[in-house]
């Protein structure tokens, strides 16, 4: 149990009822208000026979409820597919008038993958911790629970099939969501029948094919009896297993799979069903007041999304949809030659399609929050939708008027997040008609038409009045079920639509391998049940020893997958069993021995003992018993045959206490050869070289042959074959029945030295670690060259020079060797590094999964002289050309930007010889830094960064005091569904602004320098954009008093923004902070809706949030506090409380905890949306970022460190694991450490080189510990603070004034710290040197330290370390 421990009062009374029983739990919860854990569990109690506990949230699961959950005591141990259904009640008892407790009931099948359920908003805080209300009493909470096991089941005991005719889908993790979309079309019968038309052959694999998979799956949910996987469809998609337990946007999903199934029925007799189907028309227009001019445009849609905040129903979301808006005032249309004018714009409908997809905007960004939040308000919708009512006012003029638009509602996706995060299932009614059904997952049920409406609207519902509550007010819960998405079918498109279907609309071929695949499993499923009464018993002879030891196995002696196999009944004799033997090898029963094989402690199975004659009389069953103890169903034997002169069998010789069996192989080493070659009795107290003549013998050998013998003991985990003694008699070197005996010619050195595995040991060394490896050209990486056999313990040098022989290769350290990614199946983004492996094994080994591809490319110079270059790849971007050129700059690794720059000088067209480059490095269309001249090439990385080489501009090269250089960035802004997007496009730059310069003369600079026209101009915007929101500005505004920065390097907090049109194709947005341009995106159709899908919400606070600019901490605890409103599972919940708390105990560094509210709200953002997949260079950084998250700030400072991780990190956030536009935040972060780790170098060096002086002036030393202890002094206060903001939110304006106090007594007492530091700075005393520098030394490392202590906490919370 977590927290307090619970208390013993607690008790269980029998409730007389009718079957089954209901049972009563009474929980008293003494000292409530001082419960300090997030959730409390009461005791384990007993009902139905099995386990339960109650578990609470006292401060609320994430909202201002009690929240209040039955839990399955042992759901962790319950049997795969096990589930328990129950009906129960929770109530919190009014302990001064029982009438008034709060009950809420409910019924659900708990499993173990959601062992709990209940209600996340149980009752309002302010309600239970009001002691007059009677909820709490004597800082006692008596909470009760009634409960009814209905019935415990495994998870195919309900048949939906049965019950309703229809058969459900599998869940795999996360696709619930998935599932109600295919049932959904699966059933609408044209869609379903177009599928199936789909040309798909036999020889088609379902997981490489959508077309296939999906007719697999609509034909299984026809004729399966139980419900049906999905794995085949999802694999087809191309995701894998990680895939399956991701949330993906479903809006996203519907509109990719419809355009997959579009493009693979172009060309076949359903070419354009999709279109058909789903595809309607609507026409955008702006049209002009005073003049005659008026723009439209077309655009189709398969689903249209409709707002549900401030809309009553469908209707009213409709009218909010074609409402008209105004252009007028400062926001004119300009109307091409007729200018600025006043004008309407507006949305009409040319036509809707036959079947409807409504998706329900249930999900909006807060920007208070900076988060996506749920919208639970109750939103109606009709069963019968008319669109076109009020003498079609949703229809453009030129719609036709001929076809009705009356739709009937046909299916209601909906959207569960009360419990456990979120749950998807549908209500879909197949034909229309008045029967309901419910399909949740594997789960099918018949609903009435009430449940799958009106519960679905959302809102709020209310107590029952037998249980009036306050003041016999009703008491009200909002209701986290709602629907998400809509669908309709036009009526007049009904009886096309709900088509009859049969079985000649289904492929042949897929018919005959599906009816194939269900024969087969159903054997299998006999079989499975009758194996009960059968045992399978599996016999091994000298023949499959010969005919696999040296081919198929080299280690034991036989695979006994690989031998006769016999399923005899349990009740067979075994004297009968051998008559079968008799028939099939044509041995006579009398000339058989059987041996039960051993696995011994080794791990080897080696035969053990002959059966006795009285285990022959058992039956196969009872011989099972006394040779295996582990009760499966296998029994193995080794069938011992012995043969006379004439090779016909003879009866087995008695075997004596002294007799031991032997097998013997031999190994040739000119051949590296091993191959079985008999077995033979030997007397125990013998010796090998007695039966050396034997083993000549046996191998065709002259009988003086000089041999050597080996034991062969064991292979795993390495290998242990020892020589034998030829005079130790076999008991003394403990040999024993089953060992095996490996034996070769004697050799001399000379030959020795000329066979590569000179004796048997050697030989099952190298088979024991030799493996099969693909190589792939790093320039064809998805085809294979050719494979080469090599051992897992070769080198570097080994493998290189194996690799050049089969390629032809004169010089192998040309080859240079690249890594696989297991999880994507591509290349890893960095080649193995030289040398720096021992064996192959360690190259191969890829997040704790094992390869056997590699990648080879040849170099121009040898490997080890290439390691000592640096390779960049800078774009130059020329001065008065519009023209960029990559080049490829190659120089030694302790080389500096300068000498890059002085390189690049002489390859590129400068526009004067005396022209001055810089280097920068660009991401996501923003500028991050400027490389100073000095800073060593070899820390710098431009896989994932783009590295930019310009001439300086001579403005910016004699700048004024008071002039300002400020970074200008191009950019859209996308308000879909209710998000501000800022986009970034196009090439960033500087501009020198001057002080008291206008906009309207910095953008007549900014015009020239872009060579924009005056039409095209004329539409842009200019806006100041900090945090993200941008404040658009007039001609007449002093632009420089916007910017209080000199530096660039803050850039992203602050920049101008141009927004205007990104013409450029394809064009991929990020989003920043800057100062921005802002224009239309008339990028093509595709781009914007690729841009549109991939797009994230900016989680940087817009600055006019708060009346005051509250405090960084301020804003830290604010977030806290409304992160707690949000809805989400306990679990998540319980997480994000200690996450967020966590947070608040960071430094008192302003730009620290500006970067940490961010981070915070970043974490409510990535609950919200959908994870891209991981990238494979996400794959391969995010090894080194963990690695880095979990070290010391002086692990970060050794030489390289930060680089390295700083390239991984941004790679990470540039390409997968973290949505694009958090970049930004650890941005900040990096650049913050950045800025802060070389005064810490620096102090550390400083310091370095005053250690030996003594220490003098204590008083002046005590002055200054007293000022910095004053200084920790009013951190903590602030600290301690922070703590009661999460606490006691009624108190947070009191708090906030106080703490305000507290910052101010932090900045005076840092001001007093000056005046010391000045004295300090005066004297000449070395010994006063060196307090000021330990003192220095403190402060940075204080900072520097909880910088990075903030950026490893952010990175365990996004990436699980």
């Amino acid at each position: 149990m977590e927290g307090a421990q619970v208390e013993p009062a607690c008790t269980v009374d029998s409730q007389p009822a009718k079957d089954p029983p209901v049972m009563r739990f009474t929980w008293p919860i003494e000292n409530f208000t001082r419960l300090n854990t997030k959730k409390h569990y009461s005791d384990m109690f007993v009902v139905g026979g099995y386990k339960w506990r109650i578990l609470i949230f006292p401060k609320g699961n994430n909202v201002d409820y009690l929240s209040m959950y039955l839990d399955v005591a042992d759901s962790g141990t319950l049997p795969c597919g096990l589930s328990r259904y129950a009906h129960f009640s929770l109530a919190v008892v009014n302990q001064i008038h029982s009438k008034y407790s709060i009950r809420r009931d409910t019924q659900h099948q708990l499993i173990a993958r959601e062992g709990d359920w209940g209600f996340t908003s149980f009752m309002p805080l302010s309600y239970l911790y009001d002691p007059s209300r009677g909820y709490l009493v004597n800082d006692t909470v008596v909470v009760e629970a009634e409960i009814s096991v209905l019935r415990v089941l495994g998870y195919g005991s309900y048949d939906s099939k049965k019950e309703t005719g229809y058969v459900g889908l599998k869940n795999q993790g996360e696709t619930g969501y998935m599932n109600s979309l295919l049932q959904t079309w699966y059933h609408i019968p044209y869609f379903r029948k177009a599928v199936h038309h789909m040309p798909t052959t036999e020889n088609d694999m379902p997981s490489k094919s959508i077309p296939l998979a999906l007719q697999r799956l609509f034909y299984k949910l026809r004729y399966s009896e139980s419900s049906v996987g999905t794995k085949e469809l999802t694999k087809s998609f191309g995701w894998d297993t990680y895939d399956s337990f991701v949330q993906h946007d479903v809006q996203e999903l519907n509109r990719v799979l419809c355009e997959r199934l579009e493009d693979k029925m172009k060309g076949t007799v359903v070419e354009g069903t999709i279109q058909q189907l789903f595809e309607g028309h609507h026409m955008n227009y702006i049209e002009c007041i005073n003049v005659d001019y008026k723009s439209t445009r077309k655009e189709s849609f398969y689903d249209l999304q409709l707002d549900v905040k401030g809309c009553r129903d469908v209707y009213a979301s409709f009218d909010k949809y074609v409402e008209i808006e105004w252009l007028e005032g400062d926001n004119k249309y300009h109307a091409e030659e007729h200018g600025l004018q006043d004008a309407k714009k507006g949305v009409l409908f040319i036509d809707f399609p036959p079947v409807l997809q409504l998706q329900l905007k249930r999900f909006e960004y807060d920007f208070m929050r900076d988060t996506m939040v749920k919208i639970n308000d109750r939103y109606e919708f009709p069963l019968q939708l008319d669109l076109d009512r009020e003498n079609g006012m949703y229809l453009s003029p030129e719609s036709d008027t001929s076809v009705r638009n009356l739709y009937t509602l046909h299916s209601v996706l909906v959207h569960n997040d009360e419990v456990h995060g979120r749950h998807y299932y549908a209500f879909i009614r197949p034909t229309l008609s008045d029967q309901w059904y419910k399909f949740d997952d594997e789960r099918v049920t018949k609903e009435d038409v009430k449940t799958a409406l009106e519960e679905q609207y959302g809102g709020e519902e209310e107590l029952p009045q037998t249980n009036p509550g306050f003041n016999n007010t009703p008491f009200k819960f909002k209701k986290y079920s709602n629907a998400y998405m809509l669908v309709y079918i036009r009526d007049s498109d009904k009886d096309k639509i709900i088509c009859n279907m049969d079985e000649k609309d289904i492929a042949e071929h897929l018919r005959i391998r599906l009816t194939k695949e269900q024969e087969e499993k159903e054997d299998k499923r006999r079989y499975k049940a009758q194996a009960h009464l059968y045992r399978t018993i599996k016999v091994a002879r000298d023949e499959d020893l010969t005919e696999q030891i040296g081919r198929d196995i080299y280690f034991d002696l036989v695979d006994h997958d690989k031998v006769r196999s016999f399923r005899i009944q349990n009740q067979m004799p075994f004297n009968l069993f051998k008559e079968e033997v008799a028939k099939e090898f044509g041995i006579p029963v009398q000339f058989q021995r059987f041996w039960i094989w051993a696995k011994r402690q080794n791990h080897t199975y080696r035969p053990n003992r002959p059966l006795t004659p009285q285990e022959e009389t058992q039956s196969v069953g009872q011989l099972r018993e006394v040779s295996n103890k582990t009760h499966n169903a296998e029994l193995r034997l080794f069938l011992e045959v012995e043969f006379g002169p004439d090779l016909r069998p003879i009866p087995p010789p008695v075997k004596t206490k002294e007799d031991i069996l032997l097998f013997f192989k031999l190994y040739e080493p000119e051949k590296q050869e091993l191959r079985f070659v008999g077995r033979f009795f030997v007397k125990s107290s013998s010796n090998p070289a007695e039966i050396l003549g034997k083993l000549n013998q046996l191998a065709g050998f002259t009988p003086d042959e000089e041999i050597e013998l080996y034991e062969e003991i064991k292979f795993e985990p390495c290998i242990m074959c020892e020589h034998l003694d030829k005079k130790t008699s076999f008991q003394l070197s403990q040999i024993e029945d089953g060992d095996i005996i490996c034996f070769q010619k004697s050799i001399s050195l000379e030959s020795e030295e000329e066979c590569k595995y000179p004796d048997a040991p050697s030989f099952l060394e190298y088979i024991h670690n030799r493996q099969v490896f693909h190589f792939h050209s790093l320039e064809k990486p998805k085809e294979e060259d050719f494979s080469l056999e090599l051992s897992k313990l070769h080198t570097y040098d080994d493998v290189v020079e194996k690799l050049a022989r089969q390629i032809g290769l004169e010089d192998p350290t040309k080859i240079r060797l690249t890594a696989h990614n297991c999880y994507s199946e591509q290349p890893t983004p960095q080649p193995i590094k030289f040398r720096r492996v021992k064996h192959l094994t360690d190259m191969l080994v890829h997040y704790n999964q094992i390869s056997h591809i590699l990648y080879y490319e040849v170099l121009d110079i040898p490997l080890p002289e290439l390691q000592g270059l640096k390779n960049l790849k800078v774009a130059f971007h020329h001065a008065t050309k519009d023209e960029v050129v990559i080049h490829n700059i190659r120089l030694p690794k302790q080389s500096t930007v300068g000498d890059v720059i002085n390189v690049l000088k002489k390859k590129v067209e400068l526009s004067h010889p005396n022209a001055e480059l810089r280097l920068l490095e660009v991401f996501n269309h923003k500028i991050y830094k400027i490389f100073p001249h000095s800073e060593k090439i070899e820390n710098i990385n431009d896989q994932f960064w783009t590295l930019r080489a310009e001439e300086i501009p001579e403005e910016e090269k004699n700048l004024g005091p008071h002039d300002r250089l400020i970074h200008v960035y191009h950019f859209t802004i996308d308000t879909a569904q209710n998000q501000m997007q800022v986009q970034n496009f196009g090439e960033p730059f500087f501009l020198v602004i001057n002080e008291g310069e206008t906009l309207a003369e910095v953008k007549e600079r900014i015009q020239k320098k872009l060579r924009v026209p005056n039409e095209e101009f004329a539409k842009w915007k200019f806006a100041f954009l900090s945090l993200g929101h941008p404040e658009y500005l007039q001609d007449s505004d002093v632009v420089s008093s916007r910017f209080q920065r000199r530096d660039v390097y803050g850039a992203w907090e602050q920049y101008l923004g141009l927004e205007h049109s990104d013409k450029a194709p394809n064009s991929a947005h990020a989003t920043s902070q800057y100062l921005g341009l802002q224009h239309s995106d008339k990028a093509p159709k595709g781009a914007r809706a690729a841009n549109q899908a991939s797009a994230v919400v900016n989680t940087s606070f817009p600055t006019s949030i708060f009346q005051a600019e509250p405090t960084p901490q301020e804003d830290a605890a604010q977030v806290t506090l409304e992160s707690m409103a949000s809805d989400v599972g306990h679990e998540t919940a319980s997480r994000e409380i200690e996450k967020q708390n966590d947070d608040l105990d960071g430094p008192a560094s302003p730009a620290v905890d500006r970067t940490l509210r961010r981070l915070s709200a970043a974490e409510d953002l990535l609950k919200s949306t959908s994870a891209r997949e991981p990238s494979v260079e996400a794959l391969a950084a995010l090894d080194t970022v963990s690695r880095y998250a979990s070290s010391s700030l002086d692990t970060l400072c050794t030489n390289g460190a930060y680089e390295e991780f700083k390239a991984a990190l941004k790679l990470v956030t540039e390409q997968g694991m973290i949505p694009s536009t958090t970049t930004s935040m650890f941005k900040d972060l990096l650049s913050s450490l950045e800025g802060e780790m070389p005064k810490y170098v620096d102090a550390v060096k400083e310091l370095a080189q005053t250690e030996g002086f003594p220490v003098e002036h204590e008083k002046i030393k005590a002055q200054m510990g007293l000022a910095v202890q004053k200084c920790q002094e009013r951190k903590d206060i602030v600290a301690n603070y922070d703590g009661k903001v999460t606490e006691l939110e009624a108190e947070l304006a009191r708090v906030k004034a106080e703490r305000a106090k507290a910052m101010a007594d932090l900045e005076t007492a840092v001001d007093e710290m000056e005046p010391l530091k000045q004295r300090f700075a005066d004297s000449s005393l070395k010994s006063e040197n060196m307090i000021v520098r330990q003192t220095t030394l403190a402060l940075q490392k204080r900072g520097s330290v909880g910088t990075w202590a903030v950026l490893q906490d952010a990175l365990k919370k996004y990436f699980k370390f």
